[in-house]
């Protein structure tokens, strides 16, 4: 057989794959959150909390992402009774692995382990899932999977209107007690561990009701038909031999021995105050791209609509579109003060997101809205844990955490970015908390330090230009800062092509 041949056969498996679709879930045995239960160690946190704080909800921030890695790494080594965890991307670097040895060491200690990963998003080896399945106690879903597992990429191309809607949400649940929510994935960046670019990024460790409403959009993603357990998707189970070898090879569990700690003293400061998650439904990925129903994005609208002086908006990537500058435009008619931070060309790691925004900015600086992008070499970890960490001082830094802040007191944590793709084709989760210490804490300290590690966009006749503070000077720059004539190129090209809506 030629391998032309060989190729139209495969590529016609692969068509014929996509076409038969994805295993059915009809009949099958629905889970949920197991209630917590009195007296675990959580527990008594959460009760020591609700003491002091009735029918309040507690948010511990985690900007440093070596503390959030300890944090997660923390609760999974406490917890007694159930971990749920849903991520859009899981790395199978030292991080990922140090996160899922910990994982399976709460199940051999009899936790109930529930993953809920995306499939496109982490594109991790069936053979790892199936052996992590294999795992007593261990449960691995893939969320809107490829079909077709031997040709991933022919099996995405075939079946792209399906596959192109991703669940980008990130959420920890320890015992039903505690959750962390915010912009992190699973791997080395997010965690200030890489050794080229770290992200600049925000989470935080709730306690009190609101986690059971964390507990439950999980439990609805988790039962959905979107959701595929691995072992049906792939219609085997690991070999023996594979999964003793793939399971050696995890670390020995690191127990996140300084949040533990100060866990345990009482030490964990929580801010106080009423909270809600706000999730899209995981049927978004199966409805119209133009549906609200199932979306996320109007609940924030109805907070920008009632901002009555301030809003600032921190979003890796931001693509407004012309209502969204329409709407900033009657904050600004309104008094309401804009401040939006996000990615520079020099610091974002999606050149193509930059190439959509980059049409905006104009309109928005004409309105009055402040602008600022990111430094590649900022170093926003320095007032940490109180906002979004930065880089090490050997790396550069990347934008990556999604927080708003309304009036100095309301605040949005999630996974959302201000882009096309979040708004109506990925799923997205986030907790809108009514917290004004946290909420004027964070803004505080962003605005404080926008000068040192952020590039001020302003008009000149109109032309932009990016004024940054370099060693306590003022310098302007004519062009996008830090950046190749190829880069400047790359995006204006990019900026030509019908893409945005796919941003």
């Amino acid at each position: 057989m030629t391998s032309s041949i060989r190729l139209i056969v495969l590529a016609a498996t692969v068509l014929l794959g996509a076409c038969t679709g994805l295993p059915k879930t009809e009949g099958r045995a629905r889970s949920h959150a197991i209630p917590a239960r009195a007296g675990t160690e959580l527990d008594r946190v959460a009760v020591s909390f609700a003491a002091a704080h009735p029918r309040s909800s507690g948010f511990h921030p985690l900007g440093k992402g070596s503390d959030a890695l300890d944090a997660r790494l923390g609760l999974a080594g406490v917890a007694e009774q159930t971990l749920d965890v849903q991520y859009y991307i899981w790395r199978n670097d030292d991080s990922g692995r140090k996160v899922l040895a910990s994982l399976k060491a709460a199940a051999a200690r009899g936790v109930r382990v529930r993953i809920l990963i995306d499939d496109l998003g982490t594109s991790a080896d069936d053979n790892i899932l199936l052996a992590i399945d294999s795992h007593p106690g261990v449960e691995v879903r893939l969320f809107n999977p490829i079909a077709s597992r031997s040709a991933r990429l022919l099996g995405t191309v075939f079946d792209f209107g399906r596959v192109n809607r991703r669940m980008h949400n990130k959420a920890f649940v320890a015992d039903n007690r505690i959750a962390i929510i915010g912009g992190r994935n699973i791997g080395d960046e997010y965690f200030d561990a890489h050794g080229q670019t770290n992200f600049a990024d925000f989470d935080v460790a709730a306690i009190g009701p609101v986690v059971r409403e964390v507990s439950a959009s999980f439990d609805e993603y988790w039962n959905s038909s979107s959701s595929i357990d691995i072992a049906t998707l792939t219609r085997r189970v690991a070999k023996p031999e594979h999964q003793a070898a793939l399971l050696a090879a995890l670390p020995k569990a690191d127990s996140g021995k300084n949040f533990t700690r100060k866990l345990r003293r009482g030490e964990v400061r929580f801010f106080p105050g009423r909270a809600t998650v706000v999730a899209d439904d995981p049927a978004k990925v199966r409805a119209s791209a133009h549906a609200t129903e199932t979306h996320l994005a109007p609940k924030l609208r109805e907070l920008t609509g009632v901002t009555r002086r301030e809003m600032l908006i921190v979003s890796p990537y931001f693509v407004p579109g012309k209502a969204g500058v329409a709407e900033l435009v009657r904050l600004r008619s309104r008094g309401v003060r804009v401040v939006i931070l996000t990615n520079s060309l020099a610091s974002t790691d999606v050149a193509a997101v930059h190439s959509a925004y980059k049409k905006y900015r104009k309109p928005m600086l004409r309105a009055g809205v402040e602008l600022y992008e990111n430094k590649p070499s900022g170093t926003w970890e320095r007032n940490a844990p109180h906002h979004f960490g930065g880089s090490s001082p050997s790396s550069d830094a990347s934008l990556h955490a999604k927080t708003f802040t309304f009036d100095r007191s309301r605040m949005f944590v999630g996974s959302m970015n201000l882009d096309p793709r979040s708004i109506r084709l990925n799923t997205e989760i986030g907790i809108l908390l009514e917290s004004p210490e946290l909420a004027a804490s964070f803004t505080n300290i962003v605005l404080k330090e926008l000068d040192q590690n952020a590039y001020r966009l302003a008009l000149e006749g109109e032309r932009i230009i990016w004024i940054s503070n370099e060693n306590g000077k003022e310098v302007r720059f004519f062009h996008d800062p830090r950046t190749t004539a190829w880069q400047r190129l790359t995006v204006r090209f990019l900026g030509l092509l019908p893409i945005e809506g796919q941003l």
